[in-house]
């Protein structure tokens, strides 16, 4: 995968990037109250960029240009984002009643 340690650190902070990208994204597509505010969201947006290409890179599809990595990442941004709203989010907003 990665030939020296080097490429692998440009490879991480590229994912880095691009999650923090993902993250501002997925708040686009899923507005609304996030427990943690927008530096959680783009941090979860991180957490599913790597996700997303893990799993493509898993299932064989990994490979693409730069919107396709755009696009992977922000659909794991979305996931996340969906899953923390749903264990965080969920049981905050009916007590508030």
């Amino acid at each position: 995968m990665f030939t020296d340690i080097k490429e692998f650190d440009v490879g991480v902070i590229t994912w880095i990037i691009i999650g923090a990208i993902a993250g501002a994204l997925g708040k686009l597509i899923m507005p609304g109250d996030d427990p943690g505010g927008i530096i959680v969201t783009i941090l979860l947006g991180i957490v599913g960029a790597f996700v997303g290409g893990f799993l493509t890179s898993l299932i064989g599809i990994g490979s693409g240009g730069f919107i396709w990595t755009i696009i992977v990442a922000t659909i794991g941004a979305i996931v996340v984002l969906a899953i923390y709203r749903a264990i965080v989010g969920g049981g905050g907003r009916t007590a508030r009643r």
